[in-house]
């Protein structure tokens, strides 16, 4: 459902992700590791929904790509006991699709739309009453001879998930009971998630071999597991096929991911803002163009992690590179300086 992207330590999906995520997901709340509040919490929410026999509430997850909002989706259906239907805001272009997908609903089904803030606003319109009321009418025919037929559902649990909770409509979000930001990982929570799939893909690794992964996954698991099997592939090549801290460091540095998980694009993007803007403030626009990317790219991919780790501010008049961005690519910080 999400937007491919071949860029190694994107948080998004890659092509050759798909068939190992699923082979990796959790599928019970008790086997999702991290994101402990959002695990109490929707414990009770779903325990109390099936002691009144009622559908759970409508539920919005949102955050930085990779945390697992589908995972948590399945996990949600196979805890309540019902069916989930997927689709994507994208792919639901016109009111027909979203019709034939709510029609379709049996009691307690859970209609999951991945990138929910891209529905178009014809297709939100209709999701509204569908929600709230849990009916819907369309219009057949024009003019005088039109005419309105309203359809019944049975109670449902609409899941959406989404980067950026802020471009929904307010009426459209106020509709969602439950609502669960989820966080970026801590190394600790990565190295468990590094060290349950390997396990589940039969790779050998020690403690410390999955705390080096995970200290340069970003804080996110999809980008830990994909780390895990391209330095599974140098340990088994050029080493014993264990996985220790010194195979992974050198595997990662092969790949040049860093001790703070950037890349070469990250720290491309870095130098160009200091030697080529003193530092910033710079507009994306013209960043953009220096690094040959995306404005849109540079936003959702590589300046969230950056502003994290504390290398980046957003100002008014542009981006600027933090003193701690300076010592990481060993650049000598200005005099004059105030960062």
């Amino acid at each position: 459902m999400e937007e491919f992207d071949e860029r190694l330590l994107s948080a998004k999906v890659m092509k050759a992700d798909d068939e190992t995520e699923e082979s990796l997901r959790p599928h019970r709340l008790n086997e999702y590791i991290g994101q402990d509040r959002i695990k109490e919490n929707l414990d009770i929410y779903m325990r109390a929904a099936k002691n009144r026999d009622e559908a759970l509430d409508h539920v919005l997850l949102y955050g930085p790509p990779g945390l697992g909002k589908t995972t948590l989706a399945y996990i949600i259906a196979a805890e309540m006991g019902v069916s989930i239907r997927i689709t994507s805001g994208p792919a639901l272009e016109k009111s027909g699709d979203v019709v034939a997908l709510l029609t379709n609903l049996q009691k307690g089904d859970i209609l999951f739309i991945d990138e929910i803030h891209r529905l178009s606003r014809t297709v939100s319109e209709i999701l509204y009453p569908a929600m709230e009321d849990y009916e819907f009418d369309i219009i057949l025919g024009k003019g005088p001879s039109a005419r309105s037929i309203r359809f019944n559902l049975p109670h449902f649990t609409l899941i959406g998930a989404t980067t950026r909770s802020g471009q929904l409509a307010a009426p459209f979000r106020d509709r969602f009971g439950v609502l669960f930001r989820l966080e970026m990982y801590t190394g600790e929570e990565l190295s468990e998630i590094v060290t349950r799939s390997a396990g589940i893909l039969g790779i050998k690794i020690t403690s410390d071999g999955a705390a080096e992964i995970a200290s340069r996954s970003r804080g996110t698991p999809r980008v830990a597991n994909r780390l895990l099997r391209r330095v599974r592939d140098f340990a088994q090549i050029l080493g014993n096929g264990e996985i220790n801290k010194k195979t992974a460091a050198v595997a990662l540095e092969k790949l040049e991911v860093d001790e703070l998980g950037l890349d070469r694009t990250d720290r491309m993007m870095l130098d160009a803002m200091i030697r080529s803007f003193n530092g910033g403030p710079v507009g994306l626009e013209t960043l953009a163009a220096m690094i040959g990317e995306e404005p849109v790219t540079i936003e959702d991919v590589y300046e969230p992690y950056l502003m994290q780790i504390g290398f980046i501010n957003r100002t008014p008049r542009g981006r600027c590179a933090t003193a701690a961005a300076y010592r990481h690519l060993g650049i000598e910080l200005p005099s004059q300086t105030l960062l």
